[in-house]
């Protein structure tokens, strides 16, 4: 470096404290990311500042001009593109599994609705072969594990996971990145634990989860070694996915709730707790979603994980959820999503009415549960063309709801 280029002003010295402290205000309100660039070299002081998407703020709890909205299984069965796609591309895997299948599918529901965030077209039992669990998926059957993991025989077969197999998924995410830019949050997600040992015990699907839950108490020693597998695993894929574009993670404990509230306690809050931690510690800012299918009973529980947003499935009033759950941590949902079957000024109605019970700040409009086969797409966008309707009084954090101009 030159010795005259090592020499700064006494005004840019001033102009740099200045716009430093204007760096340390924002980034402690945390509506944007400031990133701080000085170019010594040419005594100037150059200052990037990138803004977060609207959902990571809601995830966050930063004031929000509206609720951010998406919906889980936005991407799917329901869309004419996608089982126009799904007529050339049978296998579920390879829709799942492709790269280019993957962003396409993924952008499907983007070019049509715009929602607020975009979830990678994946499924939560993805990454199992990247650490020793094939799988296959059967039209009829669903999700086959030939070998399924019941004892210590069995745990042989488990390494560490391989994420060069699991690079589908990382491209995707750059790519999705790239094409959504800062105009919606590029959502990575990850099966709990819990969830996932129970296709691998089961063998696949099950109505009834007796044979793991029998393992609680006849092998609990193998299914805690499983569990803690799974935890570091899926910890490492939720970092994986992040490093690769992923502005938000949501943890799907989806058959969490087929467990009592003081099971889910003891076999799958702790794994939980721990891939937040574990994530924390290389990804403080990324925001993580929990949903557990049928949470009525765990939602104070859910919140010990130490999560930043509880999904709340639809069978949980708003209200309520927030009143158990208080106004530091954030919220999603709940909208049931029968009722995108409805008359579309009904929908109007409950989209109005859980935004309301949610609150002006942490809430992300979402269903309760996924996108159902059959849904009206132009139910879906009105679903959309609501929420960007309302607008928050951020003033008196109270609702103020626009007057629709669409046509109902």
């Amino acid at each position: 470096m030159d010795t005259d280029c090592q020499k700064i002003k006494k005004e840019d010295q001033d102009k740099a404290f200045l716009f430093l402290e204007l760096f340390l205000f924002i980034d402690n309100i945390g509506s944007v990311r400031p990133h701080l660039e000085i170019h010594v070299s040419c005594s100037h002081f150059l200052f990037v500042f990138y803004v977060d998407p609207l959902l990571v703020k809601a995830a966050k709890g930063h004031p929000v001009s509206r609720p951010p909205a998406w919906m889980m299984r936005q991407a799917g069965r329901y869309m004419a593109v996608y089982r126009k796609l799904a007529e050339k591309h049978p296998s579920f895997r390879e829709r799942s599994e492709t790269t280019d299948l993957i962003v396409q599918i993924s952008l499907q529901p983007w070019e049509a609705f715009h929602p607020d965030g975009v979830i990678i077209f994946s499924d939560i039992l993805t990454p199992l072969p990247a650490f020793g669990v094939p799988f296959d998926i059967e039209e009829v059957r669903g999700p086959v594990i030939q070998s399924p993991i019941r004892s210590e025989e069995g745990l042989k077969a488990l390494h560490h996971i391989d994420l060069e197999k699991l690079q589908f998924v990382g491209d995707s995410l750059k790519i999705l990145r790239k094409e959504v830019g800062e105009h919606a949050a590029v959502l990575g997600f990850v099966g709990a634990p819990w969830t996932i040992a129970t296709y691998i015990v089961e063998g696949g699907t099950t109505r009834t989860y007796t044979t793991i839950k029998s393992m609680c108490h006849t092998a609990p020693h193998v299914l805690r070694t499983l569990l803690s597998h799974l935890t570091q695993a899926i910890a490492d894929y939720i970092i994986y996915q992040v490093e690769s574009g992923a502005h938000c993670i949501q943890i799907f404990d989806s058959w969490g709730g087929q467990l009592p509230p003081h099971m889910w306690e003891q076999w799958s809050e702790p794994y939980i707790r721990e891939i937040v931690s574990l994530v924390r510690t290389k990804c403080p800012e990324t925001p993580i979603v929990l949903y557990i299918n049928g949470n009525g009973g765990f939602l104070e529980r859910m919140k010990g994980t130490g999560v930043d947003v509880i999904g709340l499935d639809w069978t949980v009033d708003m209200a309520d959820g927030r009143k158990r759950l208080g106004n530091d941590i954030s919220v999603q949902g709940n909208v049931d999503p029968a009722c995108l079957f409805s008359p579309l000024p009904a929908l109007t109605d409950e989209i109005q009415r859980v935004v309301k019970c949610a609150g002006s700040r942490g809430h992300i409009l979402n269903l309760g549960h996924g996108v159902l086969v059959g849904t009206p797409e132009e139910a879906v966008a009105h679903f959309f063309e609501v929420g960007k309707s309302m607008k928050y009084d951020n003033s008196s954090q109270n609702h103020v709801f626009e007057e629709s101009k669409l046509v109902v």
